[in-house]
């Protein structure tokens, strides 16, 4: 699979912006990495944008978004699992279309009835609902998933799309759904902060008459801080098209990650999460 990239380096920047798009995670919202260090895949989309992903005038995660492919790439988060009801209300990011529109996500038709911006502008920077009806086999799959979430605003960010992607949907009810409510409640026991980096290799295959990409593969990588001493790390990976996930070490993970990118190495948390 062949993904046409641009490569990426500490002091590199996408797209100006100040508020929810934004030129680097590090100086806007870094509290969502371990060590405050993001993800070095190495290359990114074509058309990259990184999201603090803002509601409710407060960051609550952050992703790095294929605008290309109208895919996240991954969303990365703090696990806090809260008891609130799950949101249904769908949103979009305004900034994605215009960065002089507001900085927070908002439900498709607030955006076009508040602001200046059309529905085309925004089926062209983005994944809209629409692409998502009538799917076989495929639904919306969080990366960042609202069970993870601690309230009710909270559980509300996750619903993006662009923190979706199109996921099998017997993966999504089955073995990730098993991983993200059991897995991660017992990998998580003791831990007094767990970063979770989850993420989608872009396919060969799309959705929506080529609008949005189908991703081949789906991963989730956590890294679970006790002490200084004690920092431990687990990891898993899917493909799209089977309800099964492979359970890995941090380092198995990023090994066969920077072959599905075509990386010499990829590096998901900071160097003092342990590999094994």
């Amino acid at each position: 699979m062949l993904l046409v990239l641009l490569f990426v380096c500490l002091g590199w920047h996408t797209r100006p912006g100040d508020a929810e798009v934004v030129d680097s995670f590090e100086e806007t919202c870094p509290q969502f990495f371990f060590r405050e260090t993001p993800p070095r895949i190495g290359l990114t989309p074509a058309r990259p944008v990184r999201i603090c992903q803002r509601y409710r005038n407060q960051y609550r995660y952050a992703t790095m978004y294929d605008q290309a492919n109208r895919i996240p790439i991954y969303s990365a988060y703090i696990y806090n699992p809260g008891k609130a009801k799950r949101p249904s209300t769908w949103m979009v990011e305004p900034q994605l279309v215009d960065l002089s529109l507001q900085p927070e996500m908002t439900p498709e038709g607030s955006l076009l009835q508040k602001s200046r911006a059309t529905q085309a502008e925004l089926e062209k920077s983005q994944a809209v609902l629409q692409d998502y009806k009538n799917l076989n086999d495929y639904n919306r799959g969080h990366l960042n998933p609202n069970s993870h979430q601690p309230d009710l605003d909270a559980k509300k960010s996750t619903f993006t799309l662009t923190n979706i992607v199109p996921q099998y949907i017997k993966l999504n009810g089955g073995s990730w759904n098993n991983y993200e409510q059991q897995t991660m409640q017992s990998n998580t026991q003791g831990c007094k902060e767990t970063f979770a980096v989850v993420g989608a290799v872009p396919g060969n295959n799309y959705i929506a008459g080529g609008r949005v990409n189908k991703p081949s593969h789906l991963w989730s990588a956590a890294c679970c801080y006790v002490d200084n001493n004690h920092i431990r790390s687990w990891a898993i990976i899917a493909r799209n098209d089977k309800d099964a996930v492979e359970e890995l070490t941090l380092g198995e993970l990023e090994e066969e990650l920077a072959e599905l990118y075509q990386q010499n190495r990829v590096a998901l948390f900071h160097s003092d999460c342990p590999r094994d």
